[in-house]
């Protein structure tokens, strides 16, 4: 019979020994803090392919000779530089016969009008030789044309593309002899979602990345959007105009662009102050008698760290914003900032 009692005593000695010590645990210590207003906007990040602000292959107009390139590869040329002059031999005598005839059309002519003047060249005369001399002065510019058609000029300032052809070469009208691309800017094309059309408009802000120079930022704006959305895919294409004055970005390039809609200000909180059950959202406040109560909160987006709250929080409303892992709903807490060993001590 001893030996029952004597364990009954002992278990009777380790509860009350356990309720003191449970008596003794000091509250939670916890940090407050402050909703503090903060401006959101809502991000969308979509892809991207760089284009030239204008860009074209000058070609061959006819099939000859080159004698002279004007253009040295990577070149930047201006409006109207000679890129390429073809083989006009042929047309040069063309042209200088047909000035040739053309100036003796006009001394013929005169010589006839001083008749007509005079009563001794009729009027069919006359109209006769004028319409000879304007015939000789059309095919006279014809030569002129002919020629200025073997002079490949640029058609606007820009960069010129790798040179692949050289003097004494043979091109057949068509071919590439270069190709020209306006780098000042950059039209960037992507695509969105058609849910996302009634965010973006014509004039919008919008940023953009490449991989190639992950530390610039590009800024640009919409410049037109698609009236038509791809039944396929559901999307729309837009298109925006980006400054390149450092010439960094290069048509072919693919950039991240993040478009920006809907700025705001809100109140905002840490996002560790945040608990989290399913769908739901809660935060801790204190009360009059220092104890934790959880509220139920709406979140919104979230920028770096803070977390927009859309409902169930002002600005300036006190929360705990450290130690929120620690409390339960009606919990006596100690407020303060904890030391770097006790919270230590606690995580182990």
């Amino acid at each position: 019979m001893r030996k029952p009692l004597i364990l009954s005593l002992m278990l009777c000695v380790a509860a009350c020994g356990g309720g003191e010590e449970k008596r003794d645990r000091p509250a939670p210590l916890v940090t407050l803090g402050a909703a503090t207003q903060h401006v959101f906007s809502d991000r969308y990040v979509a892809v991207g392919t760089a284009n030239a602000n204008e860009q074209v292959s000058v070609r061959a107009p006819v099939t000859e000779r080159i004698t002279q390139l004007g253009f040295s590869d990577g070149d930047y040329v201006r409006q109207g530089q000679m890129l390429a002059v073809l083989a006009q031999g042929q047309e040069t005598a063309s042209l200088a016969s047909a000035q040739a005839r053309a100036r003796q059309a006009d001394q013929q002519l005169a010589r006839i009008s001083e008749l007509h003047r005079r009563g001794f060249a009729t009027n069919a005369n006359l109209e006769a030789q004028t319409a000879s001399a304007a015939s000789a002065r059309a095919a006279a510019n014809e030569a002129r044309a002919t020629i200025g058609d073997r002079v490949v000029r640029a058609p606007f300032s820009g960069q010129v593309s790798l040179r692949r052809i050289s003097v004494g070469a043979v091109v057949s009208a068509g071919d590439e002899i270069a190709a020209i691309s306006d780098l000042s800017s950059i039209k960037l094309d992507f695509t969105i979602p058609e849910t996302m059309l009634a965010n973006v408009r014509v004039g919008q802000d919008i940023s953009a990345k490449a991989a190639a120079f992950p530390d610039y930022v590009a800024s640009g704006k919409i410049i037109a959007i698609d009236p038509v959305v791809n039944p396929q895919t559901r999307t729309a294409t837009l298109r925006a105009i980006l400054p390149n004055r450092n010439g960094q970005l290069k048509p072919g390039m693919l950039l991240s662009v993040t478009i920006t809609s809907k700025t705001r200000t809100a109140p905002a909180i840490p996002e560790l102050s945040l608990v989290r059950e399913g769908d739901a959202s809660f935060v801790y406040t204190l009360d009059a008698d220092q104890k934790a109560k959880r509220i139920a909160v709406k979140t919104g987006t979230r920028d770096g760290n803070l977390v927009e709250i859309i409902d169930g929080l002002q600005v300036g409303d006190q929360i705990v914003t450290e130690g929120v892992v620690k409390l339960s709903d009606g919990a006596k807490v100690r407020t303060g900032k904890a030391k770097s060993g006790e919270a230590t001590a606690k995580s182990k």
